[in-house]
């Protein structure tokens, strides 16, 4: 499979998944406003955290490895039973801690306890939604692509249905609890689809932990930890910040252009995680990863540009229809934040190279230089040039970021061990 014709069949699952989105954006600004998106943000960032805590944070690996596997299909079998079984055992044991927890839970992410029911809620779905993200990333890994897109059609549409009625009718607790468990629904679509498959049988799934499967698929657990804890809590410290000093209907907005650039960035950031892993998990030739890496730059980064600079032109018109004249002051971010989603496909090209041969050491470590980073200059930006400032940061921080992973990507391809890098490979 090509990278234009997994773009293509991938695309069909964004532009739905797209509309979807931009669908939720409008009704979530009517019926929730500002200062509940940075509640739904919150609450978005938290769900990451749990699911990736209760998983073992090993589904990249699971794709890496079903890929790196392709001609061995007791090795496959082996890593999927060694992750079901973690992910069975992580999912119920997190589940019940936040059941138990569910009101502290609430008060930290939420600044409200008696919201603690919207975490029961994700809690008892907390094994489908694990073993969905599970599934999928075997279809992923096996790029077995037809199944994998209607799957995500299927999450798209359930993502549309629920959060639309649960928003109508209960307002921010309404979309609250549908966030939390939409992904579970879906489980029953990804698992119809994947049992159809002549490679696939439910008894893979379960059983005793291959211990050299477990041990490559810790490298991933320590990278996915690493991005579940700082990526979110970076986001949650941001949010809190913009909150704090320039009020909470200002981190709404915030919030607001986030969603919207993941929502237009989805068909690059999808081909990334779908064809760009997997097809480098595969190779082994440097020339042979320097090509796919150049022919990235050729189709996925000005594609990325194009997008960005189309919205920036449109940006009154697409904040009128796709939330309401509430979010007029989310304008001032448009520029800078387009700006920095080019500088952030740009460097993620590169760093996908990093997950594809497990480079644990040196993933963890960028992964939390720059979440600190992001958040200082998003504290010294604000301070300077207010909301705008956040914007400009996300920029800064991407650029530094690029640089980074081009030094460490270029020593890879030279085959440079020696010295500092040498010791961060593996």
């Amino acid at each position: 499979m090509t990278l234009i014709k997994t773009s293509l069949l991938n695309g069909i699952a964004v532009v739905i998944k797209m509309l979807t989105l931009l669908g939720l954006n409008k009704i979530l600004a009517i019926y929730v406003g500002p200062a509940g998106y940075a509640a739904l943000g919150q609450f978005q960032n938290a769900v990451q955290m749990i699911t990736t805590l209760a998983s073992g944070a090993i589904n990249t690996g699971v794709t890496k490895y079903t890929a790196e596997y392709h001609n061995d299909e007791a090795r496959q079998h082996a890593v999927w039973r060694t992750a079901g079984t973690i992910s069975l055992i992580g999912s119920v044991l997190v589940g019940i801690g936040v059941i138990v927890f569910n009101k502290p839970l609430a008060g930290w992410f939420l600044k409200d306890e008696s919201l603690g029911s919207v975490f029961v809620w994700f809690a008892a779905t907390l094994v489908l939604f694990v073993f969905n993200t599970l599934l999928l990333a075997i279809l992923n890994g096996k790029k077995e692509i037809q199944r994998y897109v209607t799957a995500n059609i299927a999450g798209s549409l359930f993502a549309l249905v629920v959060t639309t009625l649960m928003a109508i009718q209960l307002g921010l607790y309404g979309a609250l609890v549908a966030l939390a468990i939409y992904q579970s629904l879906t489980f029953f679509v990804t698992l119809t689809l994947t049992y159809k498959a002549s490679w696939f049988n439910l008894r893979y799934l379960l059983g005793g932990i291959d211990k050299q499967s477990a041990k490559g698929l810790a490298k991933f657990t320590a990278m996915a930890l690493t991005s579940a804890a700082c990526v979110p809590l970076s986001h949650i410290l941001i949010r809190n910040h913009l909150g704090e000093t320039l009020g909470w209907e200002a981190a709404g907005y915030w919030e607001a252009m986030w969603r919207l650039s993941a929502a237009y960035l989805m068909l690059v950031t999808t081909t990334l995680s779908v064809y760009y892993l997997p097809r480098l998990s595969e190779l082994q030739d440097p020339a042979d990863i320097k090509k796919e890496i150049l022919q990235g730059y050729r189709v996925i980064l000005p594609v990325a540009a194009s997008c960005g600079f189309i919205i920036y032109l449109l940006r009154d018109f697409v904040i009128r229809i796709l939330f309401t004249s509430e979010f007029i002051q989310m304008e001032a971010l448009f520029g800078w934040q387009m700006v920095g989603d080019t500088l952030k496909i740009g460097s993620w090209i590169l760093a996908y190279l990093l997950l594809s041969k497990a480079m644990t050491k040196l993933f963890i470590l960028t992964e939390i230089t720059f979440a600190i980073f992001f958040y200082g200059l998003t504290y010294h930006f604000v301070n300077i040039w207010g909301l705008q400032g956040v914007a400009i940061a996300h920029s800064v921080n991407y650029l530094f970021y690029w640089a980074v992973m081009a030094i460490i990507v270029i020593s890879y391809l030279m085959s440079w061990r020696s010295g500092f890098l040498s010791f961060l490979w593996r």
